[in-house]
């Protein structure tokens, strides 16, 4: 069996499969992306068992069609340093030996059966589709991402929350100390409809939906999802369990309101956390009218920072207190020029809010207060 194909577009195309393998396989044949060659189409596929990513290109000359695998690093390591240019790659398909040939040389090696290769998750009965433009998609995965959990005892915290109904698609995550919901008013279903989409798997769709363009087609059911780009399909098994009431932490009568410049508050913030407790990284914010006074400290070290802002703030003057690193991210995941701070007191969560929403979007951000040594 031998084909030709454009040599960065292979690699490329592998690289980006190779982001959904594990460091470490239970079967061999999982530390391989599968080749399937028919009628002149290359399909590739990589798997950990419970993510897959397949992807499809043209190829030229193709004079058979068959399958095998080869593994990741090998195949991956002898194309990035070739230049762009077409190759040809030929099969044996008795021995498993593969040659590659390039303009200034050529390469071989054993690859394995492609028979062995294990199938990707399907969809069962009672499955929904809905169609999510790809910037929407990828807005909704980003803003989520950071504030998804790592916690053993609670699997549900550890994806994004996708809440579906007549109105709106609601990105959510949450690890407990953190909350994002995001709103999307342009995406809704007929059918409310739900499911939790795993860490590894929207970390890949992360990385994939910024070169996609026009709608991505998501198939699911009760166990698994299957989500259509233009040039990949990403399968995953979902995580299974009932999601947190989240609308029920969201408090909804916060008096005091904030507006401050976002980027001038991730740099006081950056500036004043050099300065605090490395196991706390408690920052204190300090509210009067039309000044925030950012501070940090570290008893341990006698070290101690503070910086203070103009803001628009008019109410009685408070302190709280929050995990610097947290805000950082809530903050960096906005795109607004001025944040909204929610607050009531030092010993309930603050909300955090773009002064000015994105077009079809509603996005909300909580983060928990910390104890002040006050």
């Amino acid at each position: 069996m031998r084909f030709n194909v454009s040599s960065t577009t292979l690699c490329n195309r592998l690289q980006t499969l190779s982001r959904v393998l594990a460091s470490k396989n239970s079967l061999q044949i999982l530390d391989c992306i599968l080749f399937e060659l028919e009628d002149g189409k290359l399909r590739l596929t990589a798997s950990d068992s419970e993510t897959t990513l397949v992807t499809t290109l043209d190829v030229q000359e193709a004079d058979a069609n068959g399958r095998f695998a080869i593994k990741a690093t090998t195949i991956i390591n002898s194309l990035k340093e070739i230049s762009e240019q077409p190759i040809t790659i030929d099969v044996n398909n008795e021995s498993h030996e593969i040659i590659i040939n390039y303009q200034n040389g050529r390469s071989n090696f054993i690859g394995q059966q492609g028979d062995d290769y294990p199938a990707a998750q399907s969809i069962g009965e009672g499955t929904q589709q809905i169609a999510i433009a790809t910037d929407v998609l990828l807005g909704g995965i980003s803003r989520a991402l950071f504030a998804t959990a790592d916690d053993e005892l609670r699997p549900v915290m550890n994806g994004i929350y996708f809440d579906i109904t007549p109105e709106d698609l609601t990105f959510v995550a949450s690890d407990g100390h953190k909350l994002v919901r995001n709103r999307c008013l342009s995406v809704h279903s007929e059918q409310p409809a739900a499911f939790i989409l795993p860490k590894k798997p929207a970390k890949t769709l992360k990385d994939i939906l910024a070169r996609e363009t026009g709608d991505a087609i998501i198939r699911f059911d009760d166990r698994n999802a299957q989500i259509q780009l233009e040039n990949y399909t990403l399968s995953c098994r979902l995580i299974e369990g009932r999601y947190p009431n989240y609308m029920s932490v969201i408090p909804s009568d916060n008096p005091f309101h904030v507006t401050i410049d976002r980027a001038a508050l991730i740099g006081a913030l950056r500036r004043v956390l050099v300065f605090a407790s490395t196991s706390t990284s408690l920052v204190k914010l300090r509210i009067d009218v039309g000044n925030m006074t950012v501070s940090a400290q570290d008893i341990d070290f006698s070290t101690s920072a503070e910086e203070h802002i103009l803001c628009d703030y008019s109410g009685t003057p408070m302190s709280i207190g929050f995990k610097g690193t947290f805000l950082i991210d809530i903050l960096s995941s906005m795109a607004s020029q001025e944040v909204i701070l929610e607050l009531a007191d030092p010993s309930r969560a603050g909300v955090i809010i773009p002064a000015e929403q994105e077009e079809n979007e509603d996005l909300l951000m909580l983060l928990m207060p910390m104890m002040l040594n006050e």
